[in-house]
């Protein structure tokens, strides 16, 4: 099948991308494996025809934003992030009428139709550049009310939250923390911006999954106690191995990201389908959001 996916991937003209939560057959066949920031800056430079996305839906959106000449595909149609969706176009106008002199700030993790109402985008690796680069003193951020409590930390404006989340970064507990140092007392505990306040005030340090990467290979300690999808596990044995590293939680497992499986790549491939698209109007809204963001140095 993956000689299959070689071929087909040659004959199409597309480069397939992966998130770092991707399955590890996924992360091996792709052309590139990285985070959100990544992938973005990734979508916008590419010359191939055709990119496969092997995420979820608001990383294929992104991809068509950027490159709408490119046809942009899904291999799941049904791979989609619950926080992208717990706000609306209709309730982001709403906030912004209460707060008219603020900034938006949006998370990648959200719909085009949400980007299209911002100012300016964000992921893990950049959100505090992102908003310490604002002339606005007061600053909406949508949708991860975790990642904002970390920005928050690092900047002098007012961030005003969203009540949005991530399910996965959002069950880790402060009790999982004590218990995962207490089993490997020589280990760094390593935890994404998006979980809570009190775990990160546990961690050694906090990282967006390609900063995970950067220090795992950097760092002279020797195991590491990782706070993210267990997906970004399989990529770190992979570029350290003679180091060790631990999930924070077996449980911290994203459903969606999971769907993605290479009978369904190699499909995807075939048909060119599920593709996505951003209607015209709403891209170039959204575009401005995003290249704007992709000029801020994370």
């Amino acid at each position: 099948m993956m000689e299959e996916i070689i071929a087909l991937k040659e004959e199409r003209r597309a480069t397939i991308l992966a998130h770092n939560y991707q399955n590890p057959e996924v992360q091996d066949i792709a052309d590139l494996v990285g985070d959100s920031l990544e992938l973005s800056r990734a979508a916008a430079r590419l010359e191939s025809d055709v990119i496969v996305f092997c995420g979820v839906d608001f990383m294929a959106e992104t991809a068509a934003i950027l490159s709408p000449q490119k046809r942009v595909v899904l291999p799941v149609k049904g791979a989609w992030c619950p926080m992208a969706h717990m706000v609306t176009p209709e309730q982001l106008r709403e906030m912004k009428a209460v707060y008219p002199d603020a900034a938006v700030v949006t998370y990648v993790n959200s719909t085009a139709d949400v980007k299209a109402e911002s100012d300016i985008c964000c992921t893990s690796a950049n959100g505090v550049q992102v908003v310490n680069s604002l002339e606005q003193e007061q600053v909406i951020f949508v949708p991860d009310r975790n990642l904002a409590a970390y920005v928050a930390r690092h900047t002098e404006k007012q961030i005003i939250p969203w009540n949005g989340y991530c399910y996965v970064h959002d069950r880790f507990t402060p009790e999982e923390v004590r218990a995962s140092r207490a089993l490997h007392p020589e280990a760094e505990v390593l935890v994404h911006p998006e979980c809570r306040p009190e775990v990160i005030d546990l961690a050694d340090h906090v990282f967006s999954t390609s900063g995970m990467g950067r220090h795992a290979q950097a760092s002279k300690a020797r195991e590491f106690i990782i706070g993210t999808e267990v997906g970004m596990i399989y990529r770190l044995r992979k570029e350290n191995p003679g180091k060790v590293f631990h999930p924070l939680s077996e449980k911290a497992i994203c459903q969606n990201m999971k769907k993605t499986n290479l009978e369904n790549l190699l499909r995807a491939l075939q048909t060119l389908e599920p593709r996505v698209t951003v209607p015209e109007e709403t891209a170039a809204r959204a575009k401005r959001a995003i290249e704007r963001m992709l000029v801020v140095k994370a």
